[in-house]
């Protein structure tokens, strides 16, 4: 199954995620398909920037959004 869920970057304290196309068998931070976007909670407010053409196609596909990136795809318009 295919998922469309985040992949933790940045420092300790300072998270920084990055929304990526992932086989649900790979690990959180691991191997992906494709990156389809970015969320930075750290900044106020906080930024968002996904790639609607990309998120849409996979959504056609099948991919499954997790829940924190179903509420980032309805903020910003895409579901």
């Amino acid at each position: 199954m295919v998922k469309i869920r985040l992949k933790r970057m940045g420092a300790k304290k300072n998270p920084f995620y990055r929304l990526v196309v992932a086989d649900s068998r790979y690990p959180r931070d691991g191997r992906f398909l494709e990156e389809i976007g970015y969320y930075n909670p750290c900044t106020n407010p906080s930024e968002v920037k996904i790639d609607a053409d990309r998120a849409k196609d996979w959504l056609k596909k099948g991919a499954q959004p997790t829940d924190t990136v179903r509420a980032l795809l309805k903020k910003n318009g895409i579901l």
